[in-house]
């Protein structure tokens, strides 16, 4: 285990010095290649023997409180990374294949304050999410795939609230992604019997100002968050969805009516990440955003998103190209990210 300790925290403090969000394990018969993800892109760091990786998955599942007999299921489980006084909050993630198992680290970084300044490409569409964090009660929605920076958002967003006034804000979240300070985050659990509706009900029994349900999941919990927001409650979520009018079409399909969208839905910002350049080289990742609200967002409402127009609402499309005009992405990220 010893070995397994040392073994993992060279791999990891490479893996954050290169600027990684994750760690993939592939094995194969008498060896494992291990990937690193940087700035969106899956980029061969080493190959290590099956024995070494063995060692590491025991390590890995030991210290995030897996079951390390277990090799039929998949699983999941946290543990902290320290670094130079740095905390990094790891999610762990096995899937059975073949023989053996695959391993996915997610590497969250938990002192890194991203400002929402720091977080888009564009100052408008910024200007634009601060307006709609002024509303008192309604829902907001960001979208977008798995790592598009939806929950980094939200956080930015909660702390800018959090910074002009004093509200009672709580979370629910499967994980918790990041602590924050003056916030109630609620770790959600369903096999403890603390599933996003048992949450939501004890959330609101506490007098919030302010709900954010990690994710809208499935129907009951879409429901249950637009109630919530009726009742003078101002709820920041997060959904599955392709684009800001597939976006509207998702909530349709999970059973919302169109009269709860037109008065709980203030607006909705589909989030795709770019790799921002200076100099030649990839400095960070930077937001552009669909963004719905208003007249648009009612009318994708009633006729779905073929009644947008593309002089008052920019696709990401749109956006990719003036992000590549003002010199932010080079060609290959506008040509790969293009449709």
């Amino acid at each position: 285990m010893d070995t397994a300790a040392k073994l993992s925290k060279k791999l990891l403090q490479t893996a954050v010095n290169a600027n990684a969000s994750d760690i993939h394990f592939y094995p194969f018969s008498d060896q494992v290649t291990i990937y690193f993800r940087v700035f969106g892109k899956r980029i061969r760091h080493r190959t290590i023997s099956a024995n070494q990786y063995q060692l590491l998955l025991t390590y890995y599942k030991f210290t995030s409180g897996m079951d390390i007999g277990e090799v039929r299921k998949p699983q999941n489980g946290t543990t902290i990374h320290e670094q130079f006084d740095h905390h990094y909050a790891l999610r762990l993630s096995t899937l059975p294949v073949a023989q053996t198992e695959s391993l996915a680290i997610r590497i969250l970084p938990q002192e890194s304050n991203l400002t929402l300044d720091n977080l888009f490409l564009f100052p408008n569409q910024l200007n634009k999410l601060k307006k709609w964090i002024t509303n008192k009660s309604g829902i907001i929605l960001l979208t977008g795939p798995t790592g598009s920076g939806k929950t980094t958002t939200l956080y930015a967003l909660l702390q800018k609230i959090l910074t002009e006034k004093s509200y009672q804000t709580i979370t629910l979240e499967d994980p918790i992604e990041k602590e924050i300070n003056d916030i109630l985050q609620v770790q959600v659990n369903e096999k403890a019997g603390m599933t996003y509706q048992t949450g939501l009900k004890a959330a609101l029994r506490h007098d919030p100002d302010i709900i954010m349900i990690g994710e809208i999941r499935d129907r009951f919990t879409a429901q249950f968050a637009f109630d919530a927001s009726l009742t003078g409650h101002l709820v920041l979520s997060t959904l599955h969805a392709k684009n800001a009018a597939g976006t509207v079409q998702r909530l349709i399909e999970l059973g919302m009516k169109e009269t709860d969208l037109k008065q709980s839905l203030i607006a909705v910002a589909a989030l795709q990440l770019l790799p921002v350049q200076i100099n030649q080289h990839v400095a960070r990742r930077g937001a552009i955003m669909e963004l719905l609200d208003g007249t648009l967002l009612e009318d994708t409402i009633i006729n779905g998103g073929d009644m947008l127009s593309t002089d008052h609402f920019h696709t990401f499309d749109h956006l990719r190209k003036k992000a590549f005009a003002y010199g932010f992405i080079a060609e290959e990220t506008f040509l790969a990210t293009g449709e």
